[in-house]
């Protein structure tokens, strides 16, 4: 039965959400009703937030939403790898395929916080091993790769078209 647009891009977040729900279950760990109603934010807003972002957004349903229960939620669902933090941009993003392979590398936009999930376990191996020549030890799986989404690259390109104002050199 064909669906529009608008139906399946629910379905997908209540399937997302439905596949949260059970990973936590089978490590007996429970997606409390805030839990799933900030994971569930992300996947609706489709790109990263900002802590604030959020705390509006669940102030739009639960009035008396505080920080700490925003944080704590945060920082529950990043243990459990339903979201990622993105130090880049200083903001949270929903996990895309929790339940799926793990992606290494995210891109993030520093012009919007949109973010691509990317897999290369050859190259994070490999990254790896060059920080391990230093005598460091990498602390997460995942690196943040700043870059600016083809969105904001069409908009700077645009920017720079509308700012020759002579600069003395």
């Amino acid at each position: 039965m064909p669906t529009s647009p608008r139906t399946s891009h629910s379905d997908t977040i209540g399937e997302q959400l439905n596949i949260a729900e059970s990973l936590c279950a089978q490590r007996g760990r429970r997606l409390t009703p805030i839990r799933r109603k900030v994971l569930e934010l992300l996947l609706r807003h489709g790109r990263s937030l900002k802590a604030y972002e959020l705390l509006d957004a669940m102030r739009a349903e639960h009035p008396g939403a505080a920080p700490p229960t925003v944080y704590r939620a945060l920082d529950f669902l990043m243990d459990e790898g339903l979201i990622h933090r993105l130090d880049a941009v200083n903001a949270w993003t929903a996990c895309q395929d929790a339940g799926g392979a793990p992606h290494d590398l995210l891109v993030v936009c520093t012009g919007c916080g949109a973010v691509a999930e990317v897999s290369d376990p050859a190259m994070s191996r490999q990254l790896a091993e060059r920080v391990a020549l230093t005598g460091f030890a990498l602390v997460t799986h995942e690196t943040e790769i700043r870059a600016l989404c083809p969105q904001c690259q069409q908009k700077q390109s645009t920017d720079a078209g509308h700012h020759h104002h002579g600069h003395a050199h």
